[in-house]
């Protein structure tokens, strides 16, 4: 096949291509291209190498994300789990908690992207919750309510979060990997990671769960509760967030322990 593409128009080669899964069939393919006659088959070889070359990058940069997690697999540990929540800040909404499990072979290449929560765009977020759901081995989401975070605060809504995300896995983790918080009484070894959504991957793919979960909450609240804008800013406290505030008051989603909201009561 590959030794014919000086007769193939490049519409088809293209095509091929787009079929082809093997990275190192892609390889070949750029190669013979390479040395192709025409400059537009000769153009397509060199942008198989760029991918490719990106592909083996993101994939190594993959491979140390899951190394902590492997270390733990090599010890004896049989499930490792991320934990990670979403929804300390804002004013309105639920925090949320997510555990994800991945199997002991993850497919790396079908993960690319993957990366702290806050530092991927939504629709990549969206798709990444959709590609860790079909190969995780487990995942749960917890949350706990606006009233809920008011009557426990923030920091142990958070913690009350993640130990319920831990406790609804249907795998019992042996080691759970936390990001930055030491979880009370956990039944199981933990591992608190300072900025752990960006030094591993479980809770990476964990905090992807729970921002995608929670942001399609918010989109429903901005449904139920239309004017304050939830489905753009999430409840946060952006300026028009505010400016909502101040024109219609508080709705029963609103944290009312935050000061925002709790000046809002008294106008």
């Amino acid at each position: 096949m590959i030794g014919e593409f000086a007769r193939v128009p490049l519409a088809e080669i293209r095509a091929r291509l787009e079929a082809t899964a093997s990275s190192e069939e892609r390889e070949r393919m750029a190669a013979v291209l390479r040395s192709d006659p025409r400059s537009g088959a000769r153009a397509l070889g060199g942008t198989i190498d760029r991918r490719e070359r990106a592909r083996r990058t993101e994939h190594e940069r993959l491979a140390r994300f899951f190394a902590r997690r492997e270390r733990l697999l090599q010890s004896g540990v049989k499930f490792v789990a991320g934990v990670d929540e979403v929804g300390v800040g804002p004013l309105a909404g639920p925090l949320v908690a997510a555990a994800v499990i991945f199997p002991r072979e993850v497919e790396l290449d079908a993960l690319s992207g993957l990366d702290d929560s806050k530092r991927v765009a939504r629709k990549a977020r969206e798709a990444l919750d959709r590609e860790i759901r079909r190969q995780a081995a487990a995942v749960f989401v917890a949350e706990v309510s606006s009233s809920d975070v008011d009557r426990l605060n923030p920091h142990g809504a958070s913690l009350a979060a993640m130990k319920c995300a831990i406790a609804g896995l249907p795998l019992q983790p042996g080691h759970v990997l936390v990001d930055a918080r030491t979880i009370p009484d956990l039944a199981v070894p933990q591992t608190a990671l300072v900025h752990g959504d960006a030094l591993d991957a479980s809770i990476a793919a964990a905090s992807i769960v729970a921002k995608v979960h929670r942001d399609a909450w918010m989109c429903e609240l901005d449904e139920r509760y239309p004017g304050y804008g939830f489905s753009r800013h999430m409840g946060y406290g952006t300026r028009e967030h505010l400016a909502a505030l101040d024109r219609l008051g508080p709705c029963p989603a609103h944290r009312q322990s935050f000061a925002p909201v709790s000046r809002a009561f008294v106008r």
